[in-house]
Order: structure tokens, then C-alpha cells, then sequence
């Protein structure tokens, strides 16, 4: 039963609402249910449930479509969630600026899907684009497999509209491609968690859609090899827009669930793409450089078959997730580490006996080593846990991060301060409190 001081209009405390919103597609699964949940249609929903928030000193976990994967929309007892999923409009396109307008809860494919009718795409593309929202995008700086190219989500926003800890709006940023007026609130915001303040409106900047497009799908005996490859493309002063690795656990997968037969092909596989003039001279310097690495590669500039080349990548996930229950990593290393970091996530994976597939966003050097447990199995604890504090402990070693586009959220706190050392932390959390003295939003999570 909620025990939530005073009222809240459109709250809801119903076991069910509760228990649809505890937690996200991370596995893990809180020991009890928030008090409630309000799920905003507007801005003003938000502006209110803050103040009440603010007044009665309750904790807020803001919440978009609960694809985040750190546990960073876990919520429990004393907690209320905010669900912005209903505030989906697009609000403005602007092709002649290239500039689109919207709400959080806009689904990700769907403003790349608005923007195409008028030429333009917008850049991030994470795997969770059909269901992820530009909100979640926001809060966690997710990137994607056009990341290699066009950057992450933080180079794609321009400005913010937040509703304050207090319920006070203010905007940031801009709607201009430039500007240096004051500090850069905006780029502090994304990748902030929830932390700072609850986003209700973002302006993103919209690229053209190129006019070509080339791509190539090269195998190997083994995933060091594909990523050494990946990394001497880098090494070759070639971007590709798209630089994406896939080991031997996940081809089977793949095949399993799509009757494909990719993994008789090799035991790793890199999906590369080209994009803008010139695309089919950069595909054809890229298959020089793989050839010396790859048992077999093609290259083709037809749509329909790139779609088909870079299927096999964007099933990969899904197709782990049939054959059991899956923790989705997220490190990243130096570039040049890549082989490295493979490498020692099959030790680590043999040493403690847990499946581990891995699948990379390998442009920008950032792993996602998915650990796959049995139907019903703990990925938090025992054996699977081992195994992921081990990925995290080898991303440090090789001089990278504990995330490169999922959050910290709550599963990572405890390796925070190894990588920022207690001086940037500290400041972090004076920053935290300039926004939130009342430690309100999210807590316990990020930082």
C-alpha cells in the first residue's frame, strides 16, 4: 500500500501501474515496488508533481520507455516514478534549419522516420531506437551504430527544456548549430540520469541523408582478428559511418533465430558502412585494409542488400535475447586496445564458465559483452555478476570506461570512483547539489 504524504493528482498507487514501472530492461529487479506513478500527458503534470516532490521531500525516478540498461529507472519503495512515455509529440521540423522539436517521449525511429520525408535523418542510432526515447537518449548520451561518424547523442542536441527538482522551468542551449553564451548546461544535462532535472522538451539538430551509401561484411577465423581489422581501419585515417563487430556467440544466435548460416562464414564478422560522395572509394580503401585479416568480405552500394548485411548486426540482441536471459555490458577502450579487450573477455568468460556473446560498436572502440544466463537465472549475482565485475575491472586496465553510452546508473556506482578519482567526483556531487539540494531526483544513481 502507498504511504505517500498528501495528494497527487493523477497518481497512481494500484499494484499493477507500480509494478509495470519498477525497473528496465537491465535484470535487475528491486525487492519492493515504488509508491507510485504519475504518467505525465504535459508539462504541466511535471511541473506539479515536482513541486509536490519537492514540498514532501520524495524521491523522483523520471522514466521514458524503460529500455535503459543500468538500472537506471529502477525504482522502489518511497519512490515515485515519473513516466514521460506519454508526451510523444513531435512538436516542430524545421528542414530549411534542420532542426526538429520535441517531446521526451518521442520513440527514437520515429523522429528518424519524420526527419526522412524531408531528406534529413537524425544521427543517434542505438539498437533500442524502435523503442528507446529521445528522453532516455538524453539521459544517458546513447550513441548507436552510426556513432562512428556523426557522434553521439550529446553532439545532437542543441537545447533543453527541464522542469527543476523545485518544479521551476528553465531552458538551455539554443536553436541556433552555434553558440558560446554562458556555460554549456545542455551538454551537462545529457548523460546527467535523471540527476540534474527532468527534460520535457529538446531541440536536435537533423542531418542530411546521404546521397550514397556503400557497405561490406568481412569474416574471420576468430573475434581478435575482426578486431584487429577494426582497428587498423581506424589506424588508416578511414570513418566509416557504421563499424560494427559480432562474435561467434552471437552469429549462432542469429542463425538460430533467422535459419541464416553467417557463423559457417567465420567465427566473427565487421559490418562496415560508407556513406556521402566518395562512399564506394571509402568501402573499396576499407576491404584493402580488412582483406589482410579476413578470410572473406563483400562489399555492395545496393540498399537492399546493405539492409541485409547490417540485418545480421541489428538482430544480433534480439536474437540473444530468445535463448535466455541476458546483462548487456557497456565498456569502452582506446581504440587501439580493441583486440585487447576482446581477448580478455574470452578469458574471462572461460575462467568463470558464464556465456559471454559480444557485439561492438567498434569505430569508437565501445564493447558490449552480454552475459546470457538460463531462463530465470540471476545476472546480478553469483557467477554472471563475477564474470561482468570482471568486464568492468578490464575496461580500467585497458585504460577505458565503465560505459560508453548505457549510464552508470545503479549497477555501476561501485567502480565510479576508480575511474573519476574522489576530486572529480566531489565536484560532481557539488554540481548535484546546485541542481537538487534536496537530493530528490534519482537518487542513487549516476553518481
Amino acid at each position: 500500500m502507498s504511504t505517500l504524504p498528501g495528494l497527487l493528482p493523477g497518481l497512481l498507487t494500484d499494484h499493477d501501474s507500480r509494478d509495470a514501472v519498477a525497473t528496465d530492461r537491465s535484470g535487475h529487479r528491486p525487492v519492493t515496488l515504488p509508491d507510485g506513478v504519475v504518467r505525465a500527458r504535459d508539462v504541466q503534470d511535471v511541473v506539479e508533481t515536482l513541486r509536490w516532490a519537492s514540498a514532501h521531500r520524495t524521491p523522483v525516478v523520471t522514466r521514458g520507455g524503460g529500455s535503459g540498461l543500468a538500472a537506471g529507472a529502477s525504482a522502489s519503495a518511497g519512490e515515485v516514478v515519473l513516466d514521460l512515455s506519454g508526451m510523444d509529440r513531435i512538436l516542430d521540423l524545421r528542414p530549411q534549419d534542420q532542426v526538429a522539436v520535441v517531446e521526451p517521449g518521442v520513440i527514437t525511429s520515429h523522429l528518424d522516420a519524420a526527419a526522412a520525408e524531408h531528406g534529413l535523418f537524425y544521427a543517434p542510432d542505438p539498437a533500442s531506437a524502435a523503442i528507446s526515447t529521445i528522453g532516455g537518449n538524453i539521459a544517458t548520451n546513447a550513441g548507436g551504430l552510426r556513432c562512428a561518424k556523426y557522434g553521439v547523442t550529446r553532439e545532437a542536441v542543441l537545447g533543453l527544456d527541464l522542469v527543476l527538482a523545485d518544479g521551476r522551468r528553465v531552458s538551455t542551449g539554443r536553436q541556433t548549430v552555434k553558440g558560446v553564451a554562458g556555460y554549456d548546461l545542455t551538454g551537462l544535462v545529457v548523460g546527467s540520469e535523471g540527476t540534474l532535472a527532468v527534460v520535457v522538451g529538446a531541440t536536435l539538430r537533423l542531418r542530411p541523408k546521404p546521397l550514397e551509401t556503400a557497405t561490406l561484411a568481412a569474416h574471420f577465423d576468430d573475434v581478435v582478428a575482426a578486431a584487429s581489422a577494426a582497428a587498423a581501419i581506424t589506424a588508416a585515417r578511414l570513418q566509416p559511418a557504421v563499424l560494427e563487430l559480432v562474435d561467434a556467440v552471437t552469429l549462432e544466435a542469429v542463425d538460430a533465430a533467422r535459419g541464416s548460416a553467417l557463423r559457417s562464414l567465420g567465427a566473427a564478422a565487421l559490418v562496415v558502412q560508407c556513406d556521402g560522395r566518395g562512399a564506394r572509394a571509402d568501402i573499396d580503401a576499407v576491404a584493402e585494409v580488412v582483406a589482410s585479416f579476413a578470410t572473406s568480405w563483400r562489399a555492395t552500394s545496393d540498399p537492399v542488400e546493405a539492409e541485409e548485411l547490417l540485418a545480421a548486426r541489428r538482430a544480433g540482441l534480439p536474437a540473444l535475447e530468445a535463448t535466455g536471459d541476458v546483462f548487456i555490458e557497456d565498456v569502452a577502450v582506446p581504440r587501439s586496445r580493441l583486440a585487447a579487450a576482446v581477448s580478455g573477455i574470452q578469458a574471462i568468460s572461460a575462467r568463470t564458465g558464464v556465456r559471454i556473446a559480444t557485439i561492438a560498436h567498434a569505430g569508437d572502440g565501445n564493447l558490449h559483452p552480454i552475459v546470457v544466463v538460463e531462463r530465470g537465472g540471476t545476472v546480478t549475482e553469483g557467477p554472471a555478476w563475477e564474470a561482468a565485475c570482471a568486464v568492468f575491472d578490464l575496461a580500467l586496465e585497458l585504460g577505458g570506461t565503465l560505459t560508453g553510452e548505457h549510464g552508470v546508473g545503479l549497477l555501476k556506482r561501485t567502480w565510479l570512483a576508480r575511474e573519476l578519482g574522489e576530486d572529480s567526483l566531489g565536484l560532481q556531487r557539488g554540481i548535484k547539489a546546485v541542481f537538487d539540494p534536496l537530493g530528490i531526483l534519482n537518487p542513487g544513481k549516476g553518481i
